[in-house]
């Protein structure tokens, strides 16, 4: 008999910036930035999203994609602010700029920044692209020169690609973790996830209360991830080991599939955010092993950050309670 648990789920969620953090709730976004040792910057960020201009932005599977592009263009302007206000604050050092810099700066500017971040993403977009997608086609079909007999098992393939693609990922966040300036994004990260549970316990917002909560949270974008490469593993399935006889066009099929993943990802995270029962908890373990990497255990100063981040963006209207029980098998 399933056994009713009163914790209620919000829609707030957050994430971890250069000393501080962002929390978004249905009615404000809020950057909270610590600027010294008894202070914290506050800020509101303006957005529209695109699943506010139409019904069709919320439908299932498209609310995925449109999620994780509104979470881009957010999640950009609160890493500005908070790197701005870490830099003012001498919380992070700036280094004397090259002659290369300023020869940039020189030519181009106030959008300096601009050009940098469109050419990082686009040098980002293209090495995720070959990492995630044709490294490990390439890699199996190279094991298949070995071992012939397990050229053409899709099964095989597709697990191979998934768990290489799991354990790049996963390699990468522990490289992250191990550079000084990340743990401390990482300790954010688990005053965020504290946080939120604490409010969600219908506790109020104290650092006490909050030192107890768990920092492992089950719609964490960490979990999203970890799912949607799980997922990929599946969908692989249903692609040819060479489709038209042509290898290479595995992973081109595999990048086109990349959106469903996404949607279907975003469904499962939001599906294990809502119940909790032996199927979501299941579905949900390995993000929260994920997390383990990803979150450390804050300090107080920082929980103090997440504090003013969460009690801006609570509305007065109760807006953001999606259940106030959860199904407990």
């Amino acid at each position: 008999m399933a056994q009713i648990n009163q914790r209620k789920i919000t829609s707030i969620g957050g994430s971890a910036l250069i000393e501080g953090i962002m929390m978004r709730g249905p009615k404000r976004t809020t950057v909270a930035v610590r600027t010294g040792e008894n202070e914290i910057h506050t800020e509101d960020l303006s957005f529209s999203s695109l699943a506010s201009k139409s019904k069709f932005w919320r439908l299932p599977i498209i609310r995925g994609i449109t999620g994780i592009v509104d979470s881009m263009r957010l999640s950009y302007k609160a890493l500005s602010i908070s790197a701005d206000k870490a830099l003012e604050a001498g919380e992070i050092e700036e280094e004397e700029p090259s002659k290369f810099e300023k020869w940039l700066l020189d030519k181009l500017g106030d959008n300096l920044m601009k050009v940098v971040m469109v050419i990082a993403t686009v040098l980002g977009v293209i090495l995720a692209v070959g990492l995630f997608f044709f490294l490990p086609s390439l890699l199996y079909d190279l094991l298949a020169l070995l071992f012939p007999s397990i050229k053409e098992v899709v099964l095989a393939k597709s697990v191979f690609e998934g768990v290489l693609k799991i354990a790049l990922f996963l390699g990468y966040v522990v490289l992250c973790s191990r550079m000084e300036e990340m743990k401390r994004v990482f300790m954010y990260h688990g005053a965020e996830h504290k946080t939120i549970f604490c409010y969600e316990e219908g506790l109020d917002l104290t650092v006490e209360n909050i030192e107890k909560q768990s920092r492992f949270h089950p719609r964490c974008g960490t979990s999203f991830l970890v799912i949607t490469l799980l997922i990929g593993i599946v969908l692989g399935l249903f692609i040819p080991a060479a489709p038209f006889g042509i290898s290479i066009l595995r992973p081109v099929f595999k990048l086109a599939l990349l959106p469903l993943m996404i949607g279907i990802g975003y469904e499962c995270i939001k599906f294990c955010g809502k119940h909790d029962n032996k199927f979501t908890r299941f579905l949900a373990t390995p993000g929260l092993w994920a997390q383990r990497i990803t979150t450390r255990e804050p300090d107080n100063k920082m929980i103090e950050v997440a504090i003013e981040a969460m009690t801006a963006v609570i509305p007065d209207d109760g807006s953001d309670i999606i259940s106030n029980c959860c199904d407990k098998q």
